[in-house]
Formats: C-alpha cells, structure tokens, sequence
C-alpha cells in the first residue's frame, strides 16, 4: 500500500524541507498551505519533477474551524488513508506581555493546540494501523521565550500533549512523537539581524542554526522507526551550553 503523509505548514520552511527528505524516500505527500498559492504550487511541481511522487496541496488556515471541515472532506472525496500526520504549520504572537490581548492569546492557542487535536480526532479513522502522527514542538516550550509568551506556553502544551496522547492513539494502533527544534536556518531565521543571530549562535555548542536538512532528516527517522512512541526529540545544537 502507497504511504501518504500529510504535512500542515508543508510548503515552507520547516515543513517544505521535510517534504522534499520524504519525497526522496518516495512518500506520497498531502501539503496544507495558508495563503501563499504561487509558492505552494511551485513546492509542489518541484517535488514531482524531482523525486516523482503523488503531491496534492490544500488550503488551510490554522486559526479556523472550518479548515478541520476541508481537511476531512478533502481526504473523504480522494479516498485516501494516511500512514503518517505531521502537524506543522504554527502560529506566534509578538506583542508585549502588557499589549497582549486575550483575543491574540486565544488565537495561538487555537492553531497550535485545538487545530491540531481536533483534526487528528477526525483523521484518526482514516490512519493505517501501524502509523504514527508527529507533532513540531520548539525550543522554546522548554527553554523560557523572551518574545513570545503565548507561543512558548502553546508549545509546551504541545509537548505534553504528546505524552498524553500516546494512551489514545494505542487503540488505533498509532504512534505519537514530537520535535523540538531550536534554531533552524529557515527564511524567517536568515532575516534576522546579524547581531540577534551571533548572540544566538553564541549559546548554542554547535556554534550554527541547524539546517533545515538535517532537522528534517530527525523527522523521517521518527516516521520510520516504530520504537520511537511518545518522545519529544530536542534538535538545538546544544542550546544554552554555557
């Protein structure tokens, strides 16, 4: 049977490197985008041309419910059974602890915590047995986040809710893992300021941002090893050595 893999936030960043170290290893990929359609669809036309796998792309927001509805009625009407979730995409917010508004804090909350598990509460039926969902924690739900409260409580949610979930999926038959990243080269990291990035690259032993290969190599292996159940894997570098 053909191994499909959804991604949310799969193509960009974190998400799109995945997507191309899954689609080398010949997964069929399912790639939820929130609003970039150009770039979503060149992703998608790279990774057949290249690694000539099944890509289908899908627009979801995080932040709404109805995104819950398309995803399941997207994978209703293709028929198709998942051998893996990865729940990627991520929200943040940036306001200052005494600007924050409880409409910012219930709004992360929503796409980095309640999306994710109510969409995995409808996509659970349609996972093969055997199969395992992993979740994109941070760094920064273990390390304290000097920028953004809301996103670093959210993903230490995240983190506890893969503990949680492992009794839950059991009877499903699936696996459930995270990744705690800490500092990846992505765009978003590259347009910080140089003095902001060598500060950061000073606390990390590695002395680097992680590359985006390589983080994403960490999540195949996950996919792919079946003792892994429950774990949050920390990818930092040596975060905060000294």
């Amino acid at each position: 049977m053909e191994k499909q893999i959804l991604i949310t936030g799969g193509t960009k960043g974190i998400g799109k490197a995945v997507a191309v170290c899954l689609a080398k290893a010949g997964y069929a990929l399912i790639l939820t985008y929130a609003s970039d359609l150009s770039t979503a669809e060149i992703t998608a036309e790279d990774l057949r041309r290249e690694y000539n796998v099944p890509v289908l792309l899908l627009q979801a927001d995080i932040t709404s419910p109805d995104s819950i509805n398309t995803i399941d009625a997207f994978l209703e009407s293709h028929q198709i059974t998942l051998y893996s979730v990865l729940f990627n995409a991520g929200l943040t917010c940036r306001d200052s602890f005494e600007d924050l508004t409880p409409e910012a804090w219930e709004r992360v909350f929503y796409a980095n915590v309640h999306f994710p598990v109510f969409l995995l509460q409808r996509l659970v039926k349609r996972m093969q047995k055997g199969g395992n969902v992993v979740f994109t924690g941070s760094l920064m739900g273990i390390e304290p986040h000097s920028v953004s409260l809301a996103y670093g409580v959210t993903k230490s949610a995240v983190h506890a809710m893969v503990k949680n979930l492992v009794k839950f999926l059991l009877p499903y038959e699936l696996r459930v893992n995270g990744i705690a990243p800490g500092f990846v080269d992505t765009e978003w990291q590259k347009n910080k300021p140089a003095e902001i990035r060598k500060n950061i690259e000073r606390k990390v032993a590695s002395g680097r941002f992680c590359d985006p290969e390589e983080l994403a190599e960490v999540y195949k292996m996950v996919i792919e090893n079946n003792y892994f159940n429950g774990e949050v894997i920390v990818v930092s570098g040596g975060y905060s050595y000294k």
